[in-house]
């Protein structure tokens, strides 16, 4: 009984939380109920005995995905109100593809079935001679290897991708250039210069 409570006040909060992260304001306010919203999913990984996926949700993304968009957030003092005044341009295009997302997502749930043979196919319980840590990493790097380099592409991906496309070159600022330092000898490196005595350079 405690744990079906526990479930269901984890699950009620991190919807609730879901919903006020697109739905808020402030840009401020949706990160911080994004953090409420990983501690559930947190809580719901314990009652599932996934200890170590709990940790490693509030470490990585509470402690360094969402505080880096809070403090992104807050050092951009981005002028939300100038932004959402084209929103009213785009709103037909967008309410467009939000209807067609709503009606994929009634079709597929409405023609789901969940196949009778399936319970008793049930994934089997974790060993209790090994740590879920171990279950999980056993089961990562044997069956879903190939999905998990996969992910690992789809992120360097990603990150090449911002890189390219926040990339500004300034007219007038020094680069290095590693070719240039390579090819460095005695002749280029330094000059030397003979000065007269009593004079300057």
């Amino acid at each position: 009984m405690i744990p079906a409570l526990f479930f269901y006040l984890f699950s009620a909060v991190a919807v609730a939380s879901a919903v006020m992260v697109i739905s808020a304001r402030n840009p401020v306010h949706s990160v911080l109920f994004l953090i409420l919203c990983f501690f559930n999913a947190a809580g719901l990984f314990i009652l599932m005995g996934a200890e170590f996926l709990a940790m490693i949700l509030v470490v990585v993304y509470v402690g360094a995905v969402a505080v880096l968009f809070l403090f992104v957030v807050m050092m951009l003092d981005v002028d939300f109100v100038e932004l959402r005044q084209g929103m009213l341009n785009y709103l037909p295009v967008g309410a467009t593809i939000g209807l067609i997302v709503l009606v994929e997502l009634a079709l597929v749930l409405g023609s789901w079935v969940i196949d009778p043979g399936s319970v008793s196919t049930r994934a089997a319980p974790t060993p209790t001679d090994i740590t879920n840590t171990e279950a999980l990493g056993r089961i990562l790097y044997t069956d879903f290897i190939y999905y998990f380099q996969a992910a690992g592409l789809v992120l360097l991906v990603a990150m090449v991708g911002a890189i390219v496309l926040t990339l500004r070159h300034k007219e007038g600022v020094k680069r290095q250039n590693i070719a240039d330092q390579v090819a460095r000898n005695p002749a280029t490196a330094i000059e030397i210069i003979k000065v007269k005595p009593g004079q300057g350079i």
